[in-house]
């Protein structure tokens, strides 16, 4: 026996008596406790935040527990430092030979910088036939690691000025290597990031001001939004203290705070100045809107946080605590929507409309616009249903040849001096030579590993050398044929490892990559996995209806796969590319799918929540499916809408960045957004709940007893 659960209107949670409600109506009449006890938390996080991106980690891409990262850990216990994060300073001249007093003296001085700092170990010079070009021009002096990879970051960090200053009176100097890498790859990505986030404010506050038509309501975003970002900062800054986090963390909790200040804002803003239409008392309107658009915010929230939370099953340190940052963010934003805005807009009342723009006094929450749009659709629902699932699988057949790989060199600005050391060393001392395979190995089979690494793709095996503790460990560098970004190194790396003893072991920069890109390529059907399992029981115990709880799922994949289409299209293929000002490396950054995934994904079900809340609302009023339909776009369509155009203004900005990763994040994450809400939350959402009618609210009576009761109707 089976039957339609419907929430009449004495349904506890409902109206009122909800612990929403109550919440609402709690924060609104203490405004100037909450504000208070907000503004202590912002200053105590506030006085760490300054220092958040000095703070945390730079590094962090690797696989935990992988052989790479074992070889570097060995080579850093035992061979002076010498492993992946030991810091290569390339010393050239066109004139002069490594020998000459000239160049001796600039690795002397070279050798001074890395002598007052713990954090390097030991400093080879430059050696023939390994680190000394064949003409002798060129001379690469190696500072071992004697710290974790973050700190080696910003070991660099603190003295590649001093390091380049060298240079001069026909000298070159450039520090190089992985932690080089990453101090300049981060500095840049950091400076496009505040760059493009400058950019978005302008053009954001305008939508807002359009959206809302209040200089005063559309202020309260930027409130939620700046609460957010210092108490995120602070955070992040503390935990840092716990366990490195990256400082990409900052980075993107900087956009989804943003993002999602803005969505929770519209939507609990125009809630409320509907509600204010109806009654005098700012109190009760304030509870109204709690009970209904404060529950879709907590769902949405609470999918945001779980889809988000299944990347934290990679072993990948950066690529988990970017997640944290962006959760913490999330979590904070939340926190500020459920508590000071309601003290917000409890204290303004009908000031919320102050400073308003002539046609904001005849908006209305209910859309006449997105009523007929709804019609349109509840009318001729297959052209529509047809025309947007086209699009959809059209953009995402592409998908199907996606070519996935770590960040070349060229993802470096070309005048950052690693990029620079990089491409001199490959110019004299040959294309794999910027990324040495290290093999650690016993010394009873130094002489069977020699033998086996000189084979297909390895130009040259440099003759072993000991352990400086005698614990019984050669080390030797293999360099490759081609260059470490090669995607020929993966079966190289893989033939290696197949070729040498048991108890040999290879890392080394490029191999450090593969095994990240392995661990990435394996845990990316687990996470997306995850993802719409998660996804989906909470839309079912949002909605109580299992069959709009699946296609709301299936369509949120539907657009992030369309999103990867595109990107294929631009990123691998180059289409574009000219007018995006970059050079396509044939592959997207490896960390993109499952970190990107994540982030789609959760936007698209902020927007499915909103849409379907709005729906479930009317439906519980009226029990009719039409009805639920036409109307629930007509009283979210507008918000959808607007935040919608302030995501795409914020993530497309970054595709303004000089850096290839700012610009991939924000061409596809802006495509996904502009996909979702017009092509799946504006036309095929709608289209499914008339195609579907009354079975789209459908509940089995057992599920309605194992299910909490949720109700988005106030009465």
């Amino acid at each position: 026996m089976t039957e339609t659960t419907v929430q009449p209107p004495s349904t506890a949670g409902s109206g009122r008596t909800g612990a929403l409600a109550r919440l609402g109506s709690v924060m609104a009449g203490r405004a100037r406790v909450v504000v208070g006890v907000w503004l202590l938390v912002l200053i105590a996080l506030g006085s760490a935040a300054p220092s958040v991106f000095s703070s945390l980690a730079g590094a962090g891409w690797q696989a935990n527990g992988s052989e790479s990262v074992q070889v570097r850990e060995l080579a850093q216990q035992h061979f002076g430092g010498n492993s992946s994060a030991a810091v290569q300073v390339v010393v050239h001249s066109d004139t002069a030979q490594v020998s000459d007093p000239q160049m001796q003296a600039v690795l002397d001085e070279a050798s001074a910088v890395f002598a007052g700092d713990p954090r390097f170990g030991a400093v080879l010079e430059p050696q023939p036939g390994m680190s000394i070009s064949p003409d002798g021009n060129t001379g690469i002096l190696i500072a071992g690691a004697n710290a974790s990879a973050d700190d080696m970051v910003r070991a660099v960090d603190e003295h590649k000025a001093a390091l380049t200053g060298l240079s001069g009176d026909g000298v070159e100097v450039y520090p190089t290597g992985a932690s080089a890498l990453w101090s300049d790859f981060n500095k840049a990505n950091h400076d496009a990031m505040i760059q493009a986030e400058l950019f978005s404010w302008p053009i954001t506050l305008l939508i807002m001001v359009l959206a809302f038509g209040s200089l005063v309501a559309a202020g309260l975003p930027l409130l939620l939004t700046v609460a957010g970002l210092v108490a995120s900062a602070g955070g992040l800054v503390l935990l840092n203290q716990v366990t490195p986090i990256s400082v990409w963390a900052m980075n993107f909790a900087m956009m989804f705070a943003l993002a999602l200040g803005i969505d929770y804002a519209l939507f609990m803003v125009a809630r409320f100045r509907d509600a204010l239409s109806k009654t005098a008392d700012a109190h009760r309107a304030v509870a109204e809107t709690m009970a209904t658009a404060g529950k879709a915010v907590v769902l949405s929230g609470l999918t945001v946080l779980v889809s988000l939370s299944a990347v934290l099953l990679v072993p990948a340190p950066a690529v988990r605590t970017m997640a944290v940052g962006i959760m913490l963010a999330v979590a904070f934003v939340l926190a500020a929507t459920l508590t000071l805005l309601p003290a917000a807009l409890g204290a303004l009342g009908g000031r919320i409309n102050a400073a308003a723009l002539p046609y904001a006094t005849r908006q209305q929450h209910r859309s006449p616009r997105f009523a007929r749009w709804g019609q349109l659709l509840h009318d001729r629902p297959w052209p529509f249903a047809i025309a947007g699932a086209g699009v959809l699988i059209v953009l995402a057949l592409p998908v199907l040849g996606l070519k996935v790989a770590m960040p070349s060199i060229q993802v470096v600005p070309e005048q950052a001096p690693v990029r620079q050391g990089y491409e001199l060393v490959q110019r004299q001392l040959g294309e794999g030579a910027p990324g040495a395979l290290q093999i650690i190995t016993p010394a009873d089979q130094a002489d069977s590993t020699a033998e086996a690494a000189a084979g297909a793709g390895i130009a040259m095996v440099t003759p072993g050398q000991s352990a400086v503790d005698g614990s019984g460990w050669v080390m030797m560098q293999a360099l490759p044929a081609m260059d470490p970004s090669d995607e020929r190194m993966s079966a190289v790396l893989d033939g290696l490892r197949d070729r040498l003893p048991d108890q040999a072991m290879v890392g080394g920069a490029p191999a450090e990559n593969l095994d990240l890109q392995q661990a990435l390529n394996d845990y990316l059907p687990i996470v997306i996995s995850v993802i719409l399992v998660l996804g989906f029981v909470l839309l079912l115990v949002a909605l109580q209806a299992p069959l709009i709880a699946a296609l709301g799922t299936l369509v949120s994949l539907g657009s992030t796969a369309a999103a990867f289409g595109v990107a294929k299209l631009i990123f691998q293929d180059g289409h574009g590319a000219g007018l995006l000002g970059f050079t396509p490396q044939g592959f997207l950054d490896g960390w993109g799918p499952v970190f990107f995934f994540a982030m789609i994904f959760a936007i698209a079900m902020d927007y499915t929540v909103f849409l379907l809340a709005s729906a479930k609302e009317q439906f519980e009023h009226t029990g009719d499916a039409r009805t639920a339909a036409v109307e629930g776009l007509a009283h979210s369509g507008r918000v959808i809408f607007a935040a919608a155009a302030v995501m795409v203004a914020v993530f497309f900005t970054f595709a303004l960045a000089e850096p290839l990763p700012p610009k991939e994040m924000g061409i596809i994450l802006g495509v996904a957004v502009l996909l979702d809400a017009l092509v799946v939350r504006l036309v095929l959402l709608p289209v499914i709940l008339r195609l579907t009618g009354r079975a789209a609210w459908w509940s089995p009576a057992w599920l309605g007893r194992v299910l909490p009761r949720i109700s988005f109707a106030h009465h």
